[in-house]
Order: structure tokens, then sequence, then C-alpha cells
């Protein structure tokens, strides 16, 4: 049995999210169907995390177990038939027995992308907000109070489940580009919505003229129902990069034979 650690892209749109959920088409229960026809039996798959209902990803990571005798470069290509063109396997990695990709997973990173003017193209992966004024300036500031470590409460939704809503933020800035704002976030987590209500939070600074120092007073106050936050379209929405300490990631080339990555 070898464990593999696997980079997937894909379009949300279609999707409800990442997690297997009853009688819904979700990125992970399309990647166990195919995975399994791949391997011949009946394979699972483990995700660094969830992505909601129409998130998309760049680069999500994810592992399984896998007993064939394939190299990684020929799993990948061979998963090729048993998937829709709007997932797509970027790499296919051995790694140790041990390795996790939720737990051993160290950072996030995620990209929001505004656009300023909605068209038939880019009306799935973007958010637009056709009734409030953008101001890049004042979400831009706005963006700075986020970093370090705060107690999110505020920015995500209620779950009893989850307690511990510290989250460390690594970076919060805005790019601007010709017709779309670009937010970037890294963090060591994220909690449910948070970065959709993060988002929405900017945006309402934004169109109220707000002094975007009221970030520092919505996390204080560690209450998730907030007048001025809601959650931001999930269509511009993308997980970007999954990372892991340098070691975790390097390729197990035990148990593979004489194959190599090609």
């Amino acid at each position: 049995m070898q464990r593999f650690a696997i980079q997937i892209a894909y379009d949300g749109t279609d999707y409800f999210g990442w997690q297997v959920q009853k009688r819904l088409r979700t990125v992970q229960s399309v990647m166990e169907k195919g995975l399994s026809e791949f391997c011949g039996s009946r394979t699972r798959i483990t995700g660094a995390g969830r992505t909601d209902t129409g998130v998309h990803a760049l680069n999500m990571t994810a592992h399984f177990d896998y007993k064939g005798s394939a190299h990684p470069e020929q799993i990948r290509k061979g998963l090729r038939r048993f998937l829709p063109p709007d997932i797509q396997i970027i790499r296919v990695i051995p790694v140790t027995s041990d390795f996790h990709a939720r737990y051993d997973a160290m950072e996030r990173h995620y990209k929001y992308h505004i656009a300023l003017e909605e068209t038939p193209f880019n009306r799935l992966y973007t958010g637009y907000f056709p009734r409030k004024r953008i101001r890049s300036e004042l979400i831009r500031t706005a963006a700075s109070y986020f970093l370090g470590p705060h107690d999110f409460s505020s920015f995500s939704r209620e779950n009893p489940a989850v307690p511990d809503h510290i989250c460390e933020i690594h970076q919060s800035d805005l790019a601007v580009q010709d017709d779309c704002l670009i937010y970037s976030i890294r963090a060591d987590r994220f909690l449910h919505h948070m970065v959709r209500r993060m988002v929405g939070a900017m945006v309402s600074i934004s169109h109220f003229e707000m002094d975007p120092g009221i970030i520092a007073t919505w996390l204080a106050q560690k209450q998730s129902r907030q007048t001025m936050i809601f959650p931001a379209p999930a269509q511009g929405l993308f997980l970007v990069e999954v990372i892991y300490p340098p070691d975790k990631l390097k390729p197990d080339n035990r148990n593979i034979g004489n194959h190599q990555d090609k």
C-alpha cells in the first residue's frame, strides 16, 4: 500500500462544494468515484479542507492510499478517463504513510476576485456587487486590520462543533487590475464562510465610507451576527494553494520500484 498526495484544480460552478454530501454532486464524491474506477476498488480521498458550493480551486491537495503498481505519472494520466473536464489532476506525489493532507497543512492561500463590471464572461468567476460602491483604497486599508492572530467569530458562520475561532493571518492585501480587484489572504486556518464574510465586510466599509478601523471593533465583539458583515458571492473565491512544511511533500520513492515522475 502506498500513500499519494494529489494536487487538483477544479471549477466549482457545478458542485456543492468539496465534501461528500448525500445525494449531492461534490468534488470529493466525483474524485472518489474516478479513483475507485481507476484503482478497481473503493478508494477514499481526504482533502486539505472544504470549499463551499461554487468556490473554485487552483490547487487543492488531498491524499489517498493505492494498492496498484502504476507510478505517479501513470496515475495522473489514467485518472483523466474517469474525471469530468472541470476537474484536472495537476500532480501525483508519493508520500510517507503518515502524511495527512489536512492536518499537515501549515498555511492556506485564497484569492477573491471582485468584478468592477459584470460580463457574460466573468459572471462565474468573480464576485459582483451591483448596488455597492467599490473604493479600492478603503478596502486595501481595511484588509490590513486582519493581519496577525485574531478571534474570527464575527467573520464566520456559527458552528458549535468548532469552539476555537483563533486564526493567524499572514497576508491580507489588495491588488488592482483592469476591471477587477483581487484580494489575497494567507492564514494558518480558515473558518466556515470566513473569507467571503471578510470580503463582504470590506465591501460594506467601502460602500458606506466607514472608518476601516471598525474591523478591529468587529473582531473584538466576537459576534457572528453583524449587520454590516455578509458573505460575498461564492464564485469569486479561489483556493490558490495549500502549503506544507518543506519535508512533507518531498516525494517518497519507497515502494514504487524504479518508476520516476516524468
